[in-house]
């Protein structure tokens, strides 16, 4: 047996990083590395090599839709399935970020906050079983 799927979590919200990972690690099975912001997010896709990527938007350093469209614009990282995670919508009127930013990227699937590591994990489940 290969081993296990590794999923990289990339979010600014503890509670929520440690309630995914542990729904993806008992009941996924899959191996989850977690990063902060999108530019610790870059460089443990790079080092880390992950299967796929769940990825929030609104962070500090990089946000997530820049992040998505960096490794999507990259031929050695573009296969990598993301999904993206975003309170947006409940923003709109405070922030810079848009739905129309989110529809120009490239991301495997859009999961709107709040959701729940469950909903997470029907999503992971089906992009890896893509492959």
């Amino acid at each position: 047996m290969s081993g296990k799927k590794r999923i990289l979590l990339v979010d600014d919200n503890p509670d929520l990083l440690d309630a995914t990972k542990l729904i993806l690690e008992k009941k996924g099975g899959y191996e989850v590395i977690v990063a902060y912001d999108g530019e610790e997010g870059l460089a443990k896709t790079k080092s880390e090599n992950p299967d796929l990527i769940v990825l929030d938007v609104m962070m500090p350093k990089k946000h997530g839709y820049k992040m998505c469209e960096e490794l999507k614009g990259d031929p050695k990282y573009r296969h990598i399935p993301i999904i993206l995670l975003t309170a947006v919508a409940s923003h709109i009127k405070d922030t810079e970020y848009t739905h129309r930013m989110g529809m120009e990227t490239e991301a495997d699937d859009y999961l709107e906050k709040p959701v729940e590591p469950e909903d997470i994990l029907k999503s992971v489940n089906l992009h890896l079983n893509k492959k």
